[in-house]
């Protein structure tokens, strides 16, 4: 998938795990940056998405970043680049030393992202239930599994399919989620009861 590191204030740092100081965007940051581009997107009032653009600005530029939206053949696309290889707007080529400091974020999904705000508050109810019927482990793993399907997908959790599921457990969780021992011994349980509390199934592998 790409290069693609949201959900209340509350329940995430804007600093992420990773060291500011290291020449990437840390993954927290990559969350909220995201969050905020969905809700710029569905906000009717122009107030409101003139702060939301104002408050992704502030927070890239804390670690001189920039962004651009791109479109890939009608699905945009949110591209994150170190300012440095920026001169008057354009992206010097001759600056780019590692390509992969750059954060490309499909903002399409496979639902429609003007729904996202309501998606997403629908999977932080099933994460809020989970948390409060098995605790916190669950509850942690539920949120981790809601930021993947909210802001990677655009879609409820219960619609992701069995190599979304996949994808979450072997990439996501694994490489960006950095979750502790317990969590990684219990992830599989997690998962079922957040379906459990939304009354579904977990998707089978085909």
């Amino acid at each position: 998938m790409p290069n693609s590191n949201a959900v209340d204030g509350d329940e995430r740092s804007d600093d992420g795990a990773n060291d500011s100081n290291s020449g990437e965007l840390p993954r927290g940051v990559v969350d909220e940056v995201e969050r905020l581009t969905r809700l710029e997107r569905a906000a009717v009032d122009e107030n409101e998405t003139d702060a939301y653009e104002t408050r992704r600005a502030d927070l890239l530029d804390d670690h001189d970043f920039t962004s651009r939206i791109r479109d890939d053949d009608g699905d945009d696309v949110l591209v994150c680049h170190p300012a440095e290889w920026h001169e008057d707007g354009v992206i010097r080529t001759d600056r780019i030393e590692d390509i992969d400091r750059a954060v490309e974020i499909p903002l399409e999904g496979t639902g429609d992202p003007d729904d996202w705000g309501e998606v997403d508050a629908r999977n932080r109810e099933l994460v809020a239930a989970v948390r409060e019927a098995n605790g916190e482990v669950h509850g942690d793993n539920a949120a981790l599994l809601a930021d993947f399907a909210g802001n990677h997908y655009a879609k409820p959790i219960t619609s992701l399919t069995s190599e979304e599921l996949a994808e979450f457990r072997t990439e996501y969780f694994v490489r960006n989620a950095w979750p502790s021992d317990k969590q990684q011994e219990m992830i599989g349980e997690s998962i079922e009861l957040v379906f459990d509390a939304a009354g579904e199934t977990v998707p089978e592998r085909q």
